[in-house]
């Protein structure tokens, strides 16, 4: 009797994982389409988004130019560690043509704060709550900040990365424009 309670226990685990998987692959080949893929015809593109101050930024306006957009929120600390050196990268690779962009995931009025105590040389828009949403279809898997994109000139997708980026990050992929 415990012999074939185990057998059926077994199955059913099977079964279970056998579900598991395939639900999983199903999600998966229906989930929708990254927003930034290999293409400067991306919706990415075409997104228009509210600055801290409630100004209306075109996406578009940073076409044909190498960009870093950066997934960041004012409570998460890797995220405001990093910003300076995004700022120096800015400062520092604008002559190549390189342009910075700051995605917050947070209210308005906390980002205002935010930078007036520390101000940035790029724009800044407000992806708001539902900036989770947006990364995770630029490719953001964990949906976790900060979380980076870098675009080519052509508007393809150069490099994705979750965390903190590190100075050798950015080295590496100005190198790749």
């Amino acid at each position: 009797m415990i012999k074939r309670r185990n057998m059926l226990f077994a199955g059913t685990a099977a079964a279970a994982g056998l579900a598991g998987v395939g639900a999983a692959w199903w999600l998966r080949d229906r989930h929708e389409a990254p927003l930034a893929g290999n293409s400067s015809a991306d919706p990415f593109w075409a997104l228009e988004m509210e600055t801290p101050q409630g100004e209306i930024f075109k996406i578009s306006s940073l076409a044909g130019k190498p960009l870093l957009v950066n997934f960041w929120a004012t409570w998460c600390p890797p995220c405001v560690e990093e910003l300076p050196m995004l700022n120096r990268f800015h400062q520092e690779q604008q002559a190549r043509g390189w342009r910075v962009l700051g995605l917050a995931v947070d209210q308005p009025s906390a980002v205002r704060t935010w930078l007036q105590k520390s101000p940035l040389d790029f724009p800044i828009v407000m992806a708001g709550l539902d900036g989770t949403d947006l990364s995770k279809r630029m490719g953001n898997l964990t949906g976790g900040l900060p979380f980076s994109v870098a675009f080519g000139a052509s508007g393809d997708v150069l490099q994705r990365k979750s965390g903190q980026l590190s100075p050798e990050d950015l080295t590496n992929w100005a190198a790749l424009s």
